[in-house]
């Protein structure tokens, strides 16, 4: 697991970063705008430890390009005190966040024979097993469309804020579905607020931002519509 990535985040298994879309010009601008601050995510974090130091490159390796987590190991001794237990059998988990135009199929190809290779380069009698649990395409639309135009001034007219246009890494496959299924645009429009802690056990929604998030649905509705009216 400590040949997957290395110290900067980046993915250390051959051809992954092939398949990644360039960044165009127009959407490279997007990022010069976004309120964010360095300085803030470190004391968020309580440590100043952010794998890039510029707004820029912190946001674009977070939204933009591929990352690879590791989530734990299960088997192994992990109790209080010195104990010397080896394990019969160790489970590693990882999960790497694919971005256009990564292709899942060929992804799983190529981590499992890197993999494969490593662990034949350690020449143990004992065996490994590399497998897929969960995946889902990636999906992207464009931000300059009439959609995502009327969630501004809806956010403009319900926040009085010009909003910024964000990437995020998540899971939700019904996404491409829906777009897919209905033959239309879909939009992503966020409610909720940076600490609200999604999946958390103390998740929550503060009422502000509930009934704000109203206004500012039925705000889009109303500027979408307008837009559609005078094709």
């Amino acid at each position: 697991m400590s040949q997957l990535v290395d110290g900067t985040g980046k993915i250390l298994i051959p051809g992954v970063y092939d398949m990644v879309a360039p960044v165009t010009e127009e959407e490279n601008s997007l990022y010069d705008d976004i309120d964010f601050s360095v300085e803030e995510l470190n004391a968020a974090s309580g440590s100043n430890t952010a794998l890039h130091q510029t707004k820029q490159d912190i946001l674009k390796h977070r939204w933009r390009f591929p990352s690879l987590s590791l989530h734990g190991i299960e088997g192994a001794f992990s109790g209080g005190g010195a104990k010397t237990v080896i394990p019969a059998k160790v489970i590693g988990k990882f999960s790497i966040r694919t971005v256009p135009d990564i292709d899942s199929g060929k992804l799983d190809e190529l981590v499992i024979n890197y993999i494969n290779k490593l662990f034949k380069d350690l020449s143990s009698p004992n065996t490994i097993k590399a497998e897929l649990i969960h995946d889902g395409n990636y999906w992207v639309s464009n931000p300059f469309n009439d959609s995502f135009t009327a969630a501004l001034y809806a956010t403009q007219h319900v926040w009085n804020m010009k909003p910024d246009f964000t990437r995020e890494g998540g899971s939700i496959p019904i996404t491409l579905t829906f777009e897919q299924q209905l033959g239309t645009d879909v939009l992503l429009l966020p409610m909720g607020r940076g600490d609200d802690g999604a999946h958390s056990i103390n998740e929550k929604l503060n009422i502000p931002n509930y009934i704000n998030g109203c206004k500012t649905l039925g705000s889009y509705l109303h500027y979408y519509g307008k837009f559609e009216s005078n094709k």
